[in-house]
């Protein structure tokens, strides 16, 4: 095989996140050490993969090991939202690719796992087309599972940011300004305290727990990606109805994370007032794209039509978010 493939060992790191961000096709940087690791040591059983060429990195998987219907699982990764391979244009090759999933699966079945899920990075966030890979997970048997993603193209946005919403939201959003709403960053960690509050009680109506805590935006935001991490609030008398927190990616990218607001004002748009002074934010850094994230939910079985009502009113498009399941 001209692949050597072996788990990450944490004296790699460095190389890692170079790769990821530098060398990658379709890394992001929640594929990064320097992400993945504001989770405590404790909460994942790491088994991340290194693939080499020689002494070059060519691949990487970031994973950790689960217990999935009593099956002991190389799931890449609990911790993040996209978690799959990770390749080298150097090696984006049919003879290569396949030389690579051929010796992935062999090498994860080798080490006792029964089960391989892979959440692979969506087609908006990568540098480079890779659909290579899917073909490839698709020929050694994975099946496929697609998430809807919604997004939208920021270009015809540009000179009237409600221009393209449906007449029904730039009816919403026109209400909204009534309602003496004001939007801001949020900088301080009190600010963003607030708006957690917001976050877990529009959680708890929905019956949902947060995946991240407190401290954990925190570190994200001041310990580890200041430049890469926003929170916004909408106020109305000084008191906190709606937030969000954003992640912005290479390729001019920017995800919106936690879309929350507080449901003893939802008469008055908070959400609507909101989401336009975001994507307003986002025109002015010269952003591409928008992501709104998925409205589907076990593993894109069902879609909630409601929510994807409320994100189409703002003109958007679709992409799909794949994962790959395979039992060994």
């Amino acid at each position: 095989m001209a692949f050597n493939i072996d788990f990450y060992n944490p004296c790699d790191q460095e190389k890692w996140d170079d790769f990821i961000l530098n060398k990658s096709m379709n890394g992001t940087f929640l594929q990064t050490r320097k992400f993945i690791n504001y989770h405590p040591e404790e909460r994942f059983k790491d088994c991340s993969i290194c693939i080499r060429k020689g002494t070059e990195l060519v691949a990487v998987v970031l994973a950790c090991e689960i217990i999935d219907e009593g099956k002991k699982t190389f799931f890449a990764h609990k911790g993040t939202t996209f978690g799959g391979i990770s390749i080298s244009r150097n090696v984006y090759t049919a003879s290569a690719i396949n030389e690579i999933l051929e010796g992935l699966v062999s090498f994860i079945k080798e080490n006792g796992f029964e089960k391989i899920y892979l959440k692979m990075v969506a087609n908006i966030y990568q540098k480079e087309n890779t659909d290579l890979l899917d073909y490839f997970l698709y020929k050694y048997g994975f099946t496929t599972y697609n998430e809807l993603n919604y997004y939208l193209p920021l270009e015809k946005y540009k000179e009237d940011v409600s221009a393209p919403f449906t007449s029904s939201k730039r009816r919403d959003y026109r209400y909204s300004l009534k309602s003496g709403f004001t939007f801001k960053k949020l900088e301080t960690k009190e600010e963003i305290a607030e708006y957690y509050s917001v976050l877990l009680k529009n959680l708890e109506k929905l019956g949902l727990h947060a995946v991240h805590s407190l401290e954990d935006l925190y570190d994200l935001k001041f310990n580890r990606f200041d430049d890469r991490i926003e929170f916004y609030g909408v106020y109305h008398e000084s008191k906190m109805v709606a937030g969000s927190m954003l992640f912005y990616f290479d390729n001019n990218i920017v995800h919106t994370q936690y879309l929350s607001s507080d449901e003893e004002y939802l008469k008055m748009f908070p959400m609507d007032f909101l989401i336009y002074n975001l994507i307003q934010t986002a025109v002015d850094k010269n952003m591409k794209t928008f992501s709104f994230g998925i409205c589907t939910e076990d593993q894109g079985r069902y879609l909630n039509l409601g929510l994807s009502r409320f994100k189409e009113g703002f003109g958007t498009e679709f992409c799909i978010n794949r994962s790959y399941e395979k039992t060994l």
